[in-house]
């Protein structure tokens, strides 16, 4: 399961607070609420205290948000590893 709140909101900047597995299934929704997030032309963080696993997709989803300057903010050494960084 996925948990994703928004843990900071200003007309500059959003963090959204992101827990539990990044999975397939979940990939879409989190896809979702970056999308939003950005459409309002804020800077966006991903706060990854809270996730423990993620897929391939998920990866390939947070590399593609980190080319368009998301900011991952504290991710475990080992999903900092599978992000690359």
């Amino acid at each position: 399961m996925l948990r994703i709140s928004i843990a900071h909101s200003s007309a500059q900047s959003v963090t959204l607070r992101v827990e539990g597995e990044l999975k397939t299934r979940w990939v879409g929704e989190l896809g979702r609420a970056c999308e939003e997030a950005m459409s309002r032309n804020a800077r966006l963080s991903l706060d990854f205290a809270g996730v423990s696993f993620i897929d391939a997709q998920g990866i390939d989803l947070i590399r593609a948000l980190r080319e368009r300057h998301v900011v991952v903010a504290n991710p475990s050494s080992f999903i900092a590893e599978q992000i690359g960084g």
